[in-house]
């Protein structure tokens, strides 16, 4: 018999009580990896590609490709303060979905987090894929990830979200370490919901690969107007189907892609789209889980 839950919801939504009678909750999210990356300097086989301006490596198996090396650094080194200056200019909330190595290498970036009271969601340790994982590593990877945050913000983090996918013991994984508000490792909503693992009531707060600037790096879209469009027919649906049903909005935003300047210009273009809309609770993701748990508690 399958564990996979086709219905969810159904066709009975929940009404979520957005704070003010929101129609639509909106959440950024900024990936920060660079520098957690596979890498050949750091031990790996290659060099990582995905999630480049390139489509695949032509330098050899075992080299360092010091171009892509260089992609990833753009983003920690410029991309990332373009895209902070455009949510500080409008007081806008977001979240950081941060690698654990990544902050550990760049120390501003964990220090302008603190500042600004952004929330973080672990994304590991490293940028690495946790379905190839053993149990037993994996767990000592959560484990050294979220110590190495509490050393760079602070804090530790509120929620957890996988490079791509999870691994079959992550979320069991996630609930044995504890101290985590929910976990993104999904897609498959527009609101959060509990799940039980366990034997525990545990809260799943849904991602997107849609609302998200990968689709720059893989050719999907090629412009910042481009990227304008995706996200704001995405929000104006939304937006108009909240004033019966309350929805949610995921944005993932990565620095060294959404940080170049003629993409940067089509996010600044939504980010005053959104502001332009009333009844709109622009947010952490730390927020939509507390709300939640607070307003629609786990069902024993």
């Amino acid at each position: 018999m399958s564990d996979r839950d086709f219905i969810g919801y159904g066709r009975r939504p929940p009404d979520p009580q957005w704070p003010g009678g929101a129609r639509l909750a909106v959440n950024f999210v900024i990936n920060y990896e660079e520098g957690s990356e596979p890498s050949v300097s750091d031990g790996d086989g290659a060099s990582e590609v995905r999630g480049t301006e390139v489509a695949a490596s032509p330098v050899p198996a075992g080299d360092r490709d010091l171009a892509a090396e260089s992609m990833f650094e753009y983003g920690s080194r410029v991309g990332i303060w373009r895209l902070a200056r455009l949510f500080q200019e409008r007081a806008m909330p977001l979240t950081v979905f941060a690698c654990a190595r990544a902050l550990e290498r760049n120390p501003q970036v964990a220090a302008w987090i603190g500042e600004q009271g952004l929330d973080v969601c672990c994304h590991g340790l490293r940028w690495v894929e946790h379905y190839r994982m053993s149990e037993q590593a994996e767990r000592a990877e959560i484990r050294d990830a979220v110590a190495s945050l509490i050393d760079t913000t602070g804090a530790p983090p509120a929620g957890w979200y996988c490079r791509y996918g999870p691994s079959i013991n992550t979320r069991a994984l996630l609930v044995e370490h504890g101290g985590f508000s929910y976990d993104s490792d999904a897609y498959n909503d527009e609101w959060p919901y509990w799940t039980t693992v366990s034997g525990q009531p545990h809260l799943v707060v849904p991602y997107t690969q849609t609302h998200n600037d990968m689709k720059l790096a893989h050719g999907q879209i090629g412009t910042g107007a481009d990227f304008f469009q995706l996200l704001a027919e995405a929000f104006d649906m939304l937006y108009a189907e909240g004033a019966t049903q309350p929805r949610m909005m995921s944005i993932g935003l990565h620095n060294r892609l959404a940080g170049h300047p003629g993409r940067a210009s089509g996010l600044a273009r939504f980010l005053d789209h959104v502001l332009a809309h009333r009844d709109v609770w622009i947010t952490r993701r730390v927020d939509i889980a507390n709300h939640w748990r607070a307003t629609h508690p786990a069902q024993d």
